[in-house]
Protein backbone atom coordinates (compact mmCIF):
# COMPACT_ATOMS: atom_id res chain seq x y z
CA UNK A 1 0.00 0.00 0.00
CA UNK A 2 1.39 3.42 -0.80
CA UNK A 3 1.25 6.19 1.73
CA UNK A 4 -1.27 8.93 0.89
CA UNK A 5 -0.31 12.59 0.82
CA UNK A 6 3.15 11.99 -0.51
CA UNK A 7 4.17 15.65 -0.31
CA UNK A 8 3.60 15.88 3.42
CA UNK A 9 5.45 12.65 4.03
CA UNK A 10 8.33 13.64 1.81
CA UNK A 11 8.78 16.96 3.51
CA UNK A 12 8.26 15.62 7.00
CA UNK A 13 10.28 12.45 6.81
CA UNK A 14 12.87 14.10 4.76
CA UNK A 15 12.94 16.83 7.35
CA UNK A 16 14.25 14.16 9.61
CA UNK A 17 16.42 12.85 6.85
CA UNK A 18 18.11 15.96 5.66
CA UNK A 19 20.18 15.73 2.49
CA UNK A 20 22.96 18.20 1.77
CA UNK A 21 22.42 20.75 -0.92
CA UNK A 22 24.44 23.65 -2.20
CA UNK A 23 21.32 25.56 -3.20
CA UNK A 24 21.12 29.06 -1.79
CA UNK A 25 18.07 30.62 -0.21
CA UNK A 26 16.89 33.93 1.22
CA UNK A 27 18.34 34.30 4.72
CA UNK A 28 15.59 36.76 5.59
CA UNK A 29 13.09 33.89 5.72
CA UNK A 30 14.83 32.43 8.77
CA UNK A 31 14.11 34.20 12.06
CA UNK A 32 16.60 32.00 13.94
CA UNK A 33 20.13 32.29 12.66
CA UNK A 34 23.09 30.55 14.24
CA UNK A 35 24.89 32.87 16.61
CA UNK A 36 28.27 31.13 16.53
CA UNK A 37 30.82 30.25 13.88
CA UNK A 38 30.85 26.82 15.53
CA UNK A 39 27.39 26.29 14.04
CA UNK A 40 28.74 23.53 11.84
CA UNK A 41 28.67 21.25 14.91
CA UNK A 42 25.00 21.97 15.69
CA UNK A 43 23.92 18.44 14.78
CA UNK A 44 26.84 16.59 16.46
CA UNK A 45 24.51 15.43 19.25
CA UNK A 46 22.33 13.57 16.75
CA UNK A 47 24.95 11.27 15.21
CA UNK A 48 23.85 7.67 15.74
CA UNK A 49 20.73 5.52 15.49
CA UNK A 50 17.32 6.47 16.86
CA UNK A 51 13.95 4.79 17.32
CA UNK A 52 11.38 7.06 15.61
CA UNK A 53 7.69 7.43 16.34
CA UNK A 54 5.94 9.60 13.75
CA UNK A 55 2.49 11.16 13.33
CA UNK A 56 1.60 12.70 9.96
CA UNK A 57 -1.49 14.80 9.23
CA UNK A 58 -3.21 13.08 6.30
CA UNK A 59 -4.62 16.22 4.63
CA UNK A 60 -2.70 19.35 5.65
CA UNK A 61 -4.22 22.79 5.07
CA UNK A 62 -7.60 21.32 4.19
CA UNK A 63 -11.10 21.79 5.53
CA UNK A 64 -11.44 18.07 6.29
CA UNK A 65 -11.33 16.71 9.83
CA UNK A 66 -7.82 16.01 11.08
CA UNK A 67 -6.74 12.43 10.52
CA UNK A 68 -3.30 11.48 11.80
CA UNK A 69 -1.33 8.58 10.28
CA UNK A 70 1.02 6.65 12.61
CA UNK A 71 4.46 5.27 11.75
CA UNK A 72 7.39 3.77 13.67
CA UNK A 73 10.89 2.72 12.73
CA UNK A 74 14.44 4.05 12.83
CA UNK A 75 16.51 6.99 11.73
CA UNK A 76 20.27 6.86 11.41
CA UNK A 77 22.33 10.06 11.28
CA UNK A 78 25.82 9.97 9.75
CA UNK A 79 28.33 12.83 9.66
CA UNK A 80 29.92 13.99 6.42
CA UNK A 81 32.79 16.41 5.69
CA UNK A 82 34.02 16.76 9.30
CA UNK A 83 30.57 17.67 10.58
CA UNK A 84 29.84 20.36 7.99
CA UNK A 85 27.17 18.09 6.56
CA UNK A 86 25.22 15.02 7.60
CA UNK A 87 22.65 12.68 6.21
CA UNK A 88 19.69 11.06 7.94
CA UNK A 89 18.36 7.74 6.68
CA UNK A 90 14.76 7.37 7.72
CA UNK A 91 12.78 4.12 7.56
CA UNK A 92 9.34 3.88 9.17
CA UNK A 93 6.18 1.91 8.56
CA UNK A 94 2.64 1.70 9.85
CA UNK A 95 -0.90 0.70 8.92
CA UNK A 96 -0.88 3.19 6.02
CA UNK A 97 2.37 1.99 4.43
CA UNK A 98 6.11 2.48 4.58
CA UNK A 99 8.30 5.54 4.15
CA UNK A 100 11.98 5.42 3.22
CA UNK A 101 13.56 8.85 3.00
CA UNK A 102 16.74 10.86 3.33
CA UNK A 103 17.36 14.24 4.88
CA UNK A 104 20.53 15.97 3.77
CA UNK A 105 21.89 18.83 5.84
CA UNK A 106 24.63 21.20 4.75
CA UNK A 107 26.23 23.98 6.78
CA UNK A 108 26.79 27.24 4.89
CA UNK A 109 29.62 29.04 6.78
CA UNK A 110 29.29 32.34 4.89
CA UNK A 111 25.61 32.62 5.86
CA UNK A 112 26.11 30.83 9.22
CA UNK A 113 23.09 28.65 8.59
CA UNK A 114 22.05 25.14 7.67
CA UNK A 115 20.07 24.05 4.64
CA UNK A 116 17.91 20.95 5.04
CA UNK A 117 16.74 19.14 1.93
CA UNK A 118 14.46 16.12 1.96
CA UNK A 119 14.24 13.15 -0.40
CA UNK A 120 11.64 10.40 -0.65
CA UNK A 121 13.34 7.28 -1.94
CA UNK A 122 10.12 6.06 -3.59
CA UNK A 123 10.11 8.84 -6.18
CA UNK A 124 13.67 10.17 -5.78
CA UNK A 125 12.53 13.79 -5.72
CA UNK A 126 14.14 16.57 -3.67
CA UNK A 127 11.94 19.02 -1.81
CA UNK A 128 12.85 22.71 -1.64
CA UNK A 129 15.28 23.31 1.22
CA UNK A 130 14.45 24.93 4.52
CA UNK A 131 17.08 27.24 6.05
CA UNK A 132 18.02 28.22 9.58
CA UNK A 133 19.93 27.12 12.63
CA UNK A 134 19.98 26.65 16.37
CA UNK A 135 19.51 29.17 19.15
CA UNK A 136 19.54 28.16 22.81
CA UNK A 137 19.49 24.48 21.81
CA UNK A 138 16.40 24.73 19.60
CA UNK A 139 16.47 24.59 15.81
CA UNK A 140 14.25 26.70 13.53
CA UNK A 141 14.22 26.31 9.76
CA UNK A 142 12.00 28.06 7.19
CA UNK A 143 11.41 27.78 3.48
CA UNK A 144 8.95 27.98 0.62
CA UNK A 145 7.19 25.13 -1.13
CA UNK A 146 3.89 24.27 -2.84
CA UNK A 147 0.95 22.17 -1.76
CA UNK A 148 -1.77 21.32 -4.26
CA UNK A 149 -0.32 23.86 -6.69
CA UNK A 150 -0.50 26.71 -4.15
CA UNK A 151 2.53 28.41 -2.57
CA UNK A 152 3.07 27.73 1.12
CA UNK A 153 5.61 28.48 3.83
CA UNK A 154 7.26 25.59 5.65
CA UNK A 155 8.55 25.69 9.24
CA UNK A 156 10.64 22.89 10.73
CA UNK A 157 11.44 22.88 14.46
CA UNK A 158 13.89 20.68 16.37
CA UNK A 159 14.04 20.43 20.15
CA UNK A 160 15.70 18.13 22.68
CA UNK A 161 13.54 17.47 25.74
CA UNK A 162 16.28 15.12 27.06
CA UNK A 163 19.85 14.20 26.00
CA UNK A 164 18.70 10.96 24.33
CA UNK A 165 15.41 12.30 22.95
CA UNK A 166 14.67 14.66 20.07
CA UNK A 167 11.44 16.14 18.75
CA UNK A 168 10.89 17.21 15.13
CA UNK A 169 7.87 19.25 14.10
CA UNK A 170 6.87 20.47 10.66
CA UNK A 171 4.13 23.02 9.98
CA UNK A 172 2.71 24.64 6.85
CA UNK A 173 1.31 28.14 6.40
CA UNK A 174 -0.95 29.21 3.55
CA UNK A 175 -1.04 32.85 4.69
CA UNK A 176 2.62 33.84 4.49
CA UNK A 177 3.50 32.68 8.00
CA UNK A 178 0.75 34.41 9.98
CA UNK A 179 -0.76 31.08 11.07
CA UNK A 180 0.75 27.61 11.05
CA UNK A 181 -0.75 24.12 10.95
CA UNK A 182 1.46 21.33 12.32
CA UNK A 183 1.41 18.32 10.01
CA UNK A 184 4.38 16.24 11.10
CA UNK A 185 5.49 15.22 14.60
CA UNK A 186 8.37 12.83 15.21
CA UNK A 187 9.91 11.81 18.50
CA UNK A 188 13.27 10.05 18.34
CA UNK A 189 14.88 8.14 21.21
CA UNK A 190 18.51 7.08 20.96
CA UNK A 191 19.19 3.37 20.55
CA UNK A 192 22.09 2.41 22.82
CA UNK A 193 24.48 -0.18 21.41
Amino acid sequence: MTVPYRRTLIAGLSALLLIATAASGDASTSPASPTSSAGQQDFAWEIGTWRSTVRVLAEPLSESADTWLQFAGTSTVRPLLDGRANVVEFEVSGPNGRVDALNMRLYEPQAQRWSLTFVNMRDGLLTPAVYGGFRNGAGEFYGDDQLGGHPIKVRFLISRPAPDEARFEQAFSADGGTTWETNWLAVDRRIRR
